[in-house]
């Protein structure tokens, strides 16, 4: 019976937590805590409490920044991860879920443990757990099984990590779950790991998108580590007084946050504000030598007031034809030419549909597009029609007027087309829309008007870029999709290529890599770069930037050598690359085994056919699923199992 052991762990809860047995000492306070000041009951089994539709809104609406940077690290984490028996989760301060990471045949499983959007994880409503317990203890830590406070969460593992925005207060918590029950603990460390590298990524880049207007210094004891999560962050304004910090900025300078605010430049480093300022660039220059107050010698860039899109191109066609900024690479002949004829025709507002496998850089096209085009000084905004609840989609796009719904914001919400009003709203996953938003937005695109929930039709300018990685047409014929909303979307259709099919495969690792480096000057050993080309990306440009910045991370000499490649890399290494008695390659955490010689073209096949069989099997055999899994027509499908000579049972 499931009191049983509800009541087993409650004795254990009670005897822990009086001192009358050793356990971890974080894990006792914390089932203290529970007893003691929230009176929790350990072996009670109620749901977690879920905020309704229009609190949750609320609570999005706060923390809109901070989803939208979180969203690409939550992704990236969960490919780390391997996807399979994890979701990757984002609260509030206040403990509660804002955006969920799992895989779509997963996501009930998880709900059923009570990970929903909206539900209350602080440890005053649910014990002990990686959420509330992180909120509280304000440090990354891991909950396994049986450390949670109550007995119907001792089947999830959790590992959390605080964010923290740059006054030093806590804006939100990165989470992994599982409810693998093989899961151990010592298993954790390497997921705890990638979370708070994951939620530092965060914290930093809500920090430099906080202060994109104020000048900031970037400063490390090591010149390669300038540009990486660990780096010293300071804003300042144009008189040279501080304005924020982040805590690597506190433990380098041996100071506290009311030391700094408030207080001038010159005050911690040995430069006048003229010569530091002359070393300003727009992006960012190479790291040089500072130093402080006290001798002590850093690395530093400094970044103007001037602002660098992330993803830059120039103004006009012509220049884009040879990038001055780098942003997107487009050396592809093909690709370069696509991009062209997208402009031309985005500038006569004729909408664009983007086509092409998960993370290929769709968003990151579109992004260029809008750059290079008459708008390029107007809004870009991007909406993920898959990530977005349905229930909260409609809100999302369309807004609503204040007091409109229980839980409505006083003032209401500009969706996402009014704030794309004068410049470009991508539509990411556009074939994931549920039916009944396709014909609003039909509307919308017909008439120029957008009708928020509660409110009147107001005018609006907006040009459409739509984008995804499955077969529209086919899902017209499936009925999941509107025809003729299809036809409206489909002004210039753009099939963008997966790295595996790219010209300029090469010159695209070299930008990323340049990229993730911040002008660190990491440089790739002959035989790690041979083995990066070699590997098929079936995540494409979003798990090769994944990698890079990972390789960049844990680089200690700006060189990236064979064994510091990820085991999913490596496959098919030359063995002549493994030299006898070298322990280094072979025991290397990413590394993996020695694997036989291939050609990279044989390499290439026999990636693809294992990446089938391995989805097949997941799928089980369940072909239309396996298709929309990897976002091909089945016909498509069929042709690569025949080319593989991949049948079941065989």
């Amino acid at each position: 019976m499931q009191s049983n052991p509800f009541s087993r762990h409650a004795q254990q809860v009670h005897t822990v937590a009086r001192g009358q047995a050793d356990s971890d000492p974080s894990i006792a306070r914390s089932w203290l805590r529970c007893l003691d000041d929230y009176h929790l009951d350990p072996s009670v089994s109620e749901a977690p409490v879920v905020l309704e539709h229009g609190r949750l809104l609320e609570s999005r609406e706060r923390l809109r920044q901070v989803l939208k940077i979180a969203d690409h690290e939550m992704n990236s984490l969960h490919q780390q991860l391997s996807g399979a028996g994890h979701a990757v989760l984002l609260t509030d301060a206040r403990g509660v879920i804002l955006n969920c990471v799992t895989a779509p045949n997963e996501r009930r499983n998880f709900e059923h443990a009570g990970l929903w959007l909206g539900a209350d994880w602080s440890e005053a409503r649910e014990g002990t757990n990686g959420i509330g317990t992180c909120l509280v203890e304000r440090q990354a830590l891991t909950i396994h099984q049986n450390e949670h406070f109550r007995g119907r969460h001792t089947g999830l593992t959790c590992s959390a990590s605080p964010v923290f925005d740059p006054h030093g207060e806590l804006l939100a918590v990165l989470d992994v779950s599982s409810a693998r029950p093989d899961v151990s603990r010592q298993s954790q460390f390497h997921t705890m790991a990638l979370v708070n590298l994951s939620a530092k990524m965060i914290e930093s880049c809500y920090f430099l998108r906080h202060f994109e207007q104020h000048w900031l210094l970037r400063f490390h004891l090591q010149a390669e580590s300038v540009g990486l999560f660990s780096e010293g962050l300071l804003a300042f304004d144009g008189d040279g007084r501080i304005c924020a910090a982040n805590q690597s900025a506190l433990n380098l300078l041996g100071t506290v946050r009311g030391g700094v605010l408030g207080k001038p430049l010159d005050r911690f480093f040995a430069c006048s504000h003229d010569e530091l300022f002359s070393r300003a660039t727009p992006g960012g220059s190479t790291a040089w030598p500072l130093r402080t107050r006290d001798g002590r010698q850093v690395f530093a860039s400094l970044r103007g007031q001037a602002r660098v899109p992330v993803w830059s191109v120039p103004g006009s066609l012509a220049e884009a034809r040879a990038p001055a900024q780098p942003g997107i690479c487009l050396l592809d002949p093909a690709l370069q030419q696509d991009f062209h004829r997208a402009v031309k025709v985005f500038e006569r507002d004729v909408p664009l549909l983007l086509r092409g496998e998960t993370g290929c850089g769709k968003e990151a096209f579109a992004q260029a597009v809008h750059r290079a085009s008459q708008r390029s000084a107007k809004p870009f905004v991007a909406v993920n029609c898959a990530s977005i609840p349905e229930s909260l989609i409609e809100s999302e796009l369309f807004g609503y007027r204040g007091g409109s719904f229980t839980g409505a914001r006083k003032e209401g919400m500009r969706g996402k087309l009014l704030q794309a009003d004068g410049g470009t709203l991508l539509l990411d996953e556009i074939g994931d829309m549920p039916l009944a938003l396709q014909t609003r937005l039909l509307r919308v695109l017909e008439e120029r008007q957008v009708v928020p929930i509660g409110g009147e039709a107001q005018a609006v300018d907006v040009r459409i870029v739509s984008a995804t990685h499955r077969d529209l047409l086919e899902r017209v014929e499936q009925g999941s999709f509107r025809e003729d909303l299809y036809y409206r979307l489909n002004g210039l259709e753009v099939a963008l290529p997966a790295v595996r099919e790219r010209t300029d495969k090469e010159a695209l690792l070299d930008f990323l890599l340049h990229q993730e480096a911040h002008g660190q000057g990491v440089r790739l050993a002959p035989e790690a770069r041979q083995a990066l080309l070699a590997f098929a990306w079936p995540g494409n440009v979003r798990q090769m930037r994944n990698v890079l910045r990972t390789l960049v991370a844990l680089c200690e000499d700006n060189l990236i050598r064979l064994p510091d490649l990820p085991a999913i890399v490596g496959a098919g290494l030359p063995r002549e690359c493994v030299q006898p008695g070298n322990e280094a390659v072979e025991s290397a955490p990413f590394a993996g085994q020695a694997r036989s010689y291939k050609a990279g073209g044989e390499l290439l096949q026999d990636a693809e056919r294992q990446a089938l069989m391995e989805i097949l099997e997941a799928k089980h055999w369940h072909l239309t699923r396996v298709a929309e899994h990897l976002g091909i027509s089945r016909n498509t499908l069929y042709r690569k199992l025949r080319k593989h000579g991949i049948a079941r049972g065989a």
